[in-house]
């Protein structure tokens, strides 16, 4: 079920009602209608994904109470092996099996041997499998880490695993936050559920009104880019930059803001990324959830910068080719990755990644703001660049895009109509307002929601990106 769908118009309201006006003084009954209406919501898809989530809760539910009933490390560690090898390996067969198999025939005809026939899978990559994995084996971890108790609610725990705002493109949440949020009484909260709106609101106008009518040129030019000029390209690389994260954090805000509906606070996926002046407070503002998911779970147990400078660049390798490699199976994914770690390792080598943490004078002169300015611009423009690679179909469609700017010329610019340009410049001048905090007028919303309405009426509708990761 989308969220910029009518199923799913009809589907909340009538899940709210149910939650909060008839089963509202019975938390049992209420972490029920969770997991029935995330079933429901996942299944709307295909229903045979159902018997994966239904399979890696019940994995990872009695492994965590195996776990925290071990007496002894060794058998808690093994426990632990059986929810890491159950989780990658689901996501290895269903997400990467084709690739390697595809990766090591292409790698044997090339030093010879011909491979003409081999026998690959022809399966529907499951929808948020990526994500629903990471969050219940990142349960287990915790568990054997001994920073959190296994629970014994199997309803909650189920609940936990398939909440359906985040489940099929995040916020990959941790248990020790969302968890025993499913565990108290929940009271309906006015303040909180108008914020949740206006949250729904502002996603939905990211994805419906921007996201989706950059899409079309978006498309175009990347599958076309031999026929254009680099003035064209330019565009198509900036406004994919700014689909990919209307789209995301559109998701990311109508997830967060439906949670509050229900008395749920999920954690912040996104924080106004493109307003950072380096790639380190890029990714400290980019994916939260899955940034420090690799750094607590894979980056941190390497070493993370505390076993020399050597060995933590090669942490740092690591986790951004894995992360380049969560995104999908292509080459693509872990070159736009290996750009990422180039471009981090510098400043964590000079160990300047941090600065931008450290506090300085509220009082900003006119020097620091143009150079805070070209800063932004730089990290936006690198950014945009490695974007390329995460959109293009190969790695060499990726270089030859590149190589194709050379070609740029000012009256290409007039290709792309001025409506599209005048739609992204709205999209930063907005989210600098909301970047800024500065309080918005009711009539902003009502505005706002006309938008979205004739938006949605349009035939440029698509699913979330991020749904096929």
């Amino acid at each position: 079920m989308l969220f910029n769908s009518l199923e799913f118009f009809i589907f909340l309201p009538i899940v709210f009602i149910l939650y909060w006006f008839v089963l509202n003084k019975k938390i049992n009954q209420q972490n029920v209608l969770l997991l029935i209406a995330s079933y429901v919501f996942y299944g709307w898809w295909d229903y045979r994904f159902l018997s994966l989530i239904a399979l890696s809760t019940l994995v990872d539910y009695f492994v965590g109470i195996s776990i925290d009933k071990s007496p002894v490390k060794s058998t808690k560690r093994k426990w632990l092996i059986v929810s890491i090898v159950f989780n990658l390996g689901l996501l290895g067969f269903f997400k990467y099996y084709n690739f390697f198999l595809e990766s090591w025939v292409e790698l044997l005809n090339s030093i010879g041997y011909n491979i003409k026939n081999h026998w690959t899978l022809k399966v529907i990559l499951p929808v948020g499998i990526s994500f629903y994995t990471f969050q219940t084996m990142s349960y287990s971890i915790d568990i054997y880490k001994g920073k959190l108790k296994s629970t014994k609610n199997f309803i909650a725990f189920a609940a936990f695993v398939s909440f359906f705002p985040q489940l099929v493109a995040g916020p990959i949440e941790r248990a020790s936050n969302l968890l025993p949020q499913i565990l108290k009484n929940r009271k309906f909260n006015k303040i909180n559920a108008i914020s949740g709106i206006q949250q729904i609101i502002w996603g939905m106008f990211k994805k419906v009104a921007v996201a989706d009518s950059l899409a079309p040129i978006v498309n175009d030019i990347f599958s076309n880019y031999n026929d254009y000029s680099g003035g064209t390209l330019i565009t198509g690389a900036v406004f994919f930059a700014v689909q990919i994260y209307c789209d995301f954090s559109g998701y990311s805000d109508i997830a967060i803001g439906t949670a509050k509906l229900f008395g749920f606070d999920l954690m912040t996926n996104f924080n106004f990324p493109y307003f950072s002046k380096s790639i380190g407070e890029f990714w400290r503002k980019w994916h939260i959830s899955l940034s420090t998911w690799f750094r607590d779970y894979l980056y941190i147990p390497l070493g993370g910068s505390k076993v020399g400078k050597i060995k933590g660049v090669r942490n740092v390798f690591v986790i951004f080719l894995v992360s380049g490699f969560w995104h999908g199976a292509n080459w693509t994914f872990i070159a736009w990755g290996a750009i990422h770690a180039l471009l981090f390792i510098p400043s964590f080598i000079l160990g300047t990644n941090r600065n931008y943490l450290v506090q300085t004078s509220s009082k900003v002169n006119m020097f620091q703001y143009f150079k805070n300015l070209i800063k932004i611009i730089y990290t936006f423009f690198v950014v945009t660049i490695a974007w390329v690679f995460f959109r293009a179909a190969t790695i060499q469609d990726s270089f030859n895009y590149i190589l194709k700017i050379n070609s740029f010329k000012l009256d290409s610019f007039s290709l792309i109509s001025v409506s599209d340009w005048f739609i992204v410049i709205t999209l930063f001048i907005m989210d600098y307002v909301m970047f800024k905090k500065i309080k918005i007028n009711i009539f902003f919303w009502v505005i706002m929601v006309i938008v979205i309405l004739g938006a949605l009426n349009r035939e440029t509708q698509s699913e979330f990106i991020y749904f096929q990761f």
